[in-house]
């Protein structure tokens, strides 16, 4: 690897590292805002992630053109990621946040059962196996019984599930050439549209408080969004997808020291398992690279 590959490198890590923790801190945000309807929070979140998307795309004088044929991918990138992001708002306002966001980086595993079904790309066995296991760890932090304590679980699993899919969409949007920041703008301003209905019908009063942690959270995403594009123009996802997954560090530290949460032992061996079955595959993987 020469020095501007290692170069590279290094800051695709770092990048991918930052957006994990401002992602661990838009689901702190989230609790935080408190009794607001999750609609109303992914609404605002997506809002203010729009505003800031489409700053970027002017400053940089990068038009806001769809590639031919995309818009249908683009469509089902959006339907996708914003169901799935409702189902992960939902986790984080009734679970602890670091069990939420195991759950939701559960989407590289779902990604790679989508890839084989909708883009064709084809899976060995040690990476079907990889899917096996994560999910079998998904059961620590769901914890599966016949109560109403597990829809929250449900839910964060399904929205492991809606990001996955994203995730698969917006690879086949890279491939066929289209803009990154086209594509979160698109992303953000569909989902804002797409949440005002429902907003504008049960739209609840908010605090100056809640209006401030629900700013922040909008922000922090967006922050989130542009790092993790920002990386992945840097190094190749299959080398530092990995290091996404610092964010249940992120996410438990957060939420111990400012929402009182700590993960119960069921948890944290479904997180061992997760985590070491994604360093695992990383290392099979650039093994088989090599």
């Amino acid at each position: 690897m020469d020095s501007k590959k290692r170069r590279d490198y290094r800051l695709g890590i770092i990048f991918i590292v930052i957006s994990a923790f401002c992602f661990a801190l838009m689901d702190m945000f989230i609790r935080l805002a408190g009794d607001v309807p999750t609609l109303q929070k992914c609404f605002f979140r997506n809002l203010f992630a729009m505003i800031i998307a489409l700053s970027a795309l002017f400053r940089t004088h990068t038009p806001f053109r769809i590639g031919k044929g995309n818009l249908k991918y683009l469509l089902i990138r959006s339907i996708s990621g914003g169901l799935g992001m409702i189902c992960n708002f939902y986790a984080v306002d009734h679970m602890p946040i670091s069990d939420a966001s195991i759950l939701n980086k559960l989407s590289p595993f779902f990604a790679i059962i989508f890839s084989f079904l909708f883009i064709g790309e084809k899976a060995d066995g040690v990476e079907w196996l990889s899917v096996f296991i994560a999910f079998s760890g998904a059961l620590f932090v769901v914890k599966p019984s016949f109560s109403a304590e597990v829809i929250p679980s449900a839910a964060g699993f399904l929205g492991g599930l809606g990001a996955g899919l994203a995730y698969t969409f917006v690879r086949k949007l890279g491939t066929r050439g289209e803009n990154s920041m086209v594509i979160v703008a698109f992303f953000s301003g569909f989902t804002t549209l797409m949440l005002t209905p429902p907003l504008i019908m049960h739209h609840s009063p908010m605090s100056a408080k809640q209006w401030l942690f629900l700013i922040l959270t909008g922000i922090s995403a967006a922050i989130a969004q542009i790092f993790i594009t920002k990386a992945y123009a840097k190094a190749p996802a299959k080398e530092i997808s990995v290091y996404d997954f610092s964010i249940v560090i992120f996410a438990a530290a957060l939420g111990f020291l400012f929402l009182g949460q700590l993960p119960d032992l069921l948890s944290v061996i479904g997180y061992v398992i997760i985590v070491g079955t994604a360093i695992l595959k990383w290392r099979y993987t650039m093994k088989k690279a090599a």
